[in-house]
């Protein structure tokens, strides 16, 4: 370790900077970044194009989420959107360590986090979510029981009748993933790029969603939230137009 740099003995360690905390994994590919003065601030790109997921069912419930990390998505969803209740599955513990230094609310009526195998959490989940986004990496990337058509179909069984999900795809074989989600989803899915980085954010859903226009429910989400996501939205409405429509 550097200066700046803390570890929970797990792989994963915190580096800090005048400006930001990160979540970091052994060979240094960060995991999460923390705005100092602004913790809930979406800061990495993709995980802006992950929640544009909302877009899709714009009054969620209930939120899932595999993968904690440094809980960029789950502050995000915490303070803008109060309707919701969030769940959340972490493996690893060292991460969960972390939950106060990266300033993750504690559990509460709207917030729970289990520690936990993702797979085994959805399975004991079915019909549960509106949103779920799935981003669960450690120091390998994906771990192997989470990359395949299993977990796909366990993702989809954890869905409600009209849920979304959205995941993180990295350093991992996109050709399979999108045969996956295909052989799962049918033509209820798509693959959106982002840009200036290696992910691509897989969304895919059951039922058949009617978003508004990208401009009409950015109107209605806090203006803070308006910010972040407007551009990732946008993008994906303009992916969305591509998607066969289906009965």
């Amino acid at each position: 370790m550097t200066p700046g740099q803390a570890s929970t003995g797990s792989g994963a360690y915190v580096r800090r900077t005048w400006r930001y905390l990160e979540l970091r994994f052994d060979g240094a590919v960060t995991q999460t970044r923390m705005l100092r003065w602004a913790p809930d601030w979406l800061c990495i790109g993709y995980t802006r194009s992950m929640l544009a997921a909302l877009w899709l069912h714009p009054a969620p419930r209930t939120i899932g989420i595999v993968g904690l990390g440094g809980g960029a998505q789950a502050k995000f969803c915490h303070r803008h959107w109060p309707q919701a209740r969030i769940e959340i599955a972490e493996a690893d513990a060292g991460v969960l360590a972390l939950r106060e230094t990266f300033r993750i609310p504690a559990d509460d009526a709207r917030l729970t986090v289990t520690l936990g195998d993702g797979a085994d959490w959805l399975r004991q989940r079915p019909g549960r979510f509106d949103v779920l986004l799935v981003d669960a990496y450690d120091a390998d990337g994906i771990p192997p029981h989470l990359e395949r058509q299993h977990f796909y179909a366990l993702c989809r069984g954890a869905l409600a009748a009209d849920g979304v999900m959205a995941i993180n795809l990295y350093d991992t074989d996109l050709f399979l993933h999108r045969t996956w989600l295909r052989r799962v989803f049918g033509d209820r899915q798509l693959l959106l790029p982002e840009l200036g980085m290696s992910n691509e954010v897989g969304f895919a859903w059951r039922g058949q969603p009617k978003p508004p226009s990208p401009d009409a429910w950015l109107r209605r989400v806090p203006l803070l939230a308006r910010w972040q996501l407007g551009e990732a939205v946008r993008r994906l409405a303009r992916a969305w137009r591509g998607v066969p429509t289906t009965g």
